[in-house]
């Protein structure tokens, strides 16, 4: 799919990833739509890359729908907004886990099911779902985000299955660590020395060539493929050789 002339939504806009992401698809010629929860920051990001800005909190339901109606008509969704928080399952407040689940994986689903239908209608979209390593085989201490971001990697494989001859795509994107202000926010520095950290530009490098070449998965870097695999289709020998479970 042809990213310039298109119109894309980002979510998460305001930093890191998707901050990256905006300004990497406006260089190649996008109409961007911004959302996030940092106005100023949304706002410099907006006169950086051409686009307008709504400030909107994906955790509540009817936030989704404005930020839907807002943008709409929309080419490319790329649902990148998410929260993180490091430290065992027993000593998670609830109300933070399940905020983690309305904004990782209910907002992408609501969002995604808002602006398909105009997409299905023109018979042209593309739906990048960024997710995580952690996703694919599930970070010891990161319990619910694990479980939020492998629900939009199977998201993503479902949808593909749904659309497919509709002229709308799917992508997943899985990073490793990115070096932004994320685990800070979910309560920890990264502490890990590896996989290394990668840059948010070079995530956002990955999304656009995930729309532009129609790539179902991508892993940044790309060697994380194999863990992935190995997780899958030798479990148990993963186990023994990692220290992430």
């Amino acid at each position: 799919m042809r990213i310039d002339g298109s119109t894309v939504l980002v979510t998460g806009a305001s930093s890191g990833i998707g901050r990256a992401t905006a300004i990497e698809l406006a260089r190649r010629g996008a109409t961007l739509e911004l959302t996030g929860r940092d106005e100023h920051a949304l706002e410099a990001v907006a006169q950086a890359t051409g686009g307008r800005f709504l400030v909107a909190d994906l955790e509540e339901p009817k936030e989704s729908d404005r930020v839907a109606e807002w943008a709409e008509p929309v080419d490319i969704l790329v649902n990148n907004a998410g929260l993180g928080w490091a430290g065992p399952l027993s000593a998670i407040e609830l109300t933070r886990a399940e905020r983690m689940v309305r904004v990782n994986l209910l907002a992408p689903v609501r969002l995604t099911g808002l602006l398909l239908p105009g997409m299905i209608a023109r018979e042209r979209g593309h739906v990048v779902n960024v997710a995580s390593i952690a996703g694919h085989v599930g970070v010891g201490w990161e319990a619910v985000y694990s479980a939020t971001k492998a629900g939009l990697i199977v998201l993503s494989d479902a949808l593909r299955v749904e659309l497919r001859g509709l002229g709308v795509r799917v992508s997943v994107v899985s990073p490793g660590p990115v070096d932004t202000a994320f685990f800070e926010r979910a309560g920890h520095g990264y502490e890990r020395r590896f996989p290394r950290m990668v840059t948010p530009e070079r995530v956002a490098v990955e999304i656009a060539r995930a729309i532009r070449f129609d790539r179902a998965q991508v892993f940044v870097p790309h060697w994380l493929a194999f863990p992935a695999w190995l997780h899958g289709a030798l479990p148990s020998l993963y186990r023994r050789l990692t220290r992430f479970q």
